[in-house]
């Protein structure tokens, strides 16, 4: 669930391939690339933005079905499109997210010689290699997703945090309602949301569970994501561990969630975690705090922005579960003032962290483009 994985959606059968040959293109400025089959964190950002971005311009989409793609282009649609610049600007842009994604634009820009420019989004934490960073350097803006993204891409053109459907990610009147409605045992839902293996942390989670449920017979806890056949001896030793400790009643593994009901369990649970060892930014605990989830989060990705030590949660130190049973266990025991942490971490998602505040950042960078060249 990256920059974290997510489950793919079915097709929209509603969508369609365009037909280039029968649609005026005439006004579309941009394109938005996603070539990835498997729907990741990536892929969450890219659908989230489009209904957004297209309230800004006419958007054209080129890659695999999304929930929110609609009509999209091929690559070679893409290309074809991009022979000549719209009506209303010099040329178009393409916006790139993945270095395949990136070699492509520069074979169209530099080779072809089609009239575009590349805008790529760079969300890693550490050093680019050799070649992602040839990439990268010849794009003709960059955006960050953070200023810890920022610090490893020397041209930088703006950063920008990924933003949230505050629309669709919501919380529920009463989290412990809606927690007995998913018919699981106790009261109050404890969640960590994402692929189930090592850098994710799970471990982590599951030893901090351990040492604090048993203190808490009213909590129960969810892993909610896939397995992957790698990892399948790894999610085996953690059941084991929880059935030797007598909780595999309430610590549950849900495997993979279909994309469409991940916002239910936010709303079921009353505490996210998110205790990666590493991540480049970390979209799940942004839309657990949208849907009223008190946090605790590592200190890793964009956590830090999200997370007010004790307003809406707590931030702590990487592969520590220690420090996370301590900041559980003071969650649980005062689950009033754990709800007003929710509801805190709703109001700084929506005030900082919206799709719409998002796709206005990431125009303004299209504009600026636009606007350079129009000066000449």
């Amino acid at each position: 669930m990256s920059t974290d994985d997510r489950t793919e959606p079915s097709p929209n059968k509603g969508s369609s391939q365009l037909n280039i040959a029968t649609r005026d293109s005439d006004e579309t400025t941009v394109v938005v690339f996603n070539l990835k089959r498997r729907f990741t964190g990536v892929s969450a950002t890219v659908n989230g933005l489009l209904p957004a971005q297209k309230q800004l311009r006419y958007i054209a989409y080129c890659g695999t079905v999304l929930p929110n793609s609609g009509d999209r282009l091929s690559v070679l649609q893409a290309i074809s499109v991009s022979r000549h610049p719209p009506s209303n600007a010099a040329f178009r842009i393409w916006h790139l997210r993945r270095d395949h994604e990136m070699l492509i634009g520069i074979f169209a820009r530099d080779v072809l010689r089609l009239p575009i420019r590349l805008v790529f989004t760079s969300a890693a934490q550490h050093l680019h290699g050799p070649f992602p960073r040839w990439l990268i350097s010849k794009m003709d803006a960059v955006i960050a997703t953070t200023t810890k993204a920022a610090a490893f891409v020397p041209n930088t053109t703006a950063v920008i945090p990924h933003g949230i459907n505050t629309a669709h990610f919501i919380p529920p009147q009463d989290k412990r309602e809606v927690w007995r409605e998913s018919g699981l045992p106790g009261e109050i839902g404890i969640g960590v949301f994402g692929r189930v293996r090592p850098d994710k942390g799970t471990d982590i989670f599951v030893e901090a569970l351990i040492a604090t449920l048993p203190r808490f017979p009213k909590a129960t806890a969810v892993i909610a994501g896939l397995t992957q056949p790698r990892y399948q001896s790894f999610q085996a030793a953690l059941a084991k561990k929880i059935d030797d400790a007598g909780l595999s009643e309430r610590i549950l593994f849900l495997g993979e969630i279909p994309a469409n009901e991940v916002h239910s369990w936010y709303q079921r649970c009353l505490i996210c975690v998110a205790c990666p060892r590493y991540e480049p930014f970390g979209l799940t605990p942004f839309e657990a705090a949208a849907s009223g989830c008190a946090l605790v989060c590592s200190k890793t990705g964009a956590f830090d922005a999200l997370v007010e030590e004790g307003a809406n949660g707590h931030l702590l130190p990487e592969n520590d579960s220690n420090h996370l049973a301590a900041a559980l266990a003071q969650l649980l025991t005062d689950t009033h003032g754990t709800a007003r942490m929710g509801i805190e971490a709703r109001e700084r998602v929506t005030c900082h962290f919206s799709i719409e505040r998002e796709a206005e950042a990431i125009d303004a960078v299209y504009e600026r483009l636009f606007r350079a060249a129009a000066l000449g």
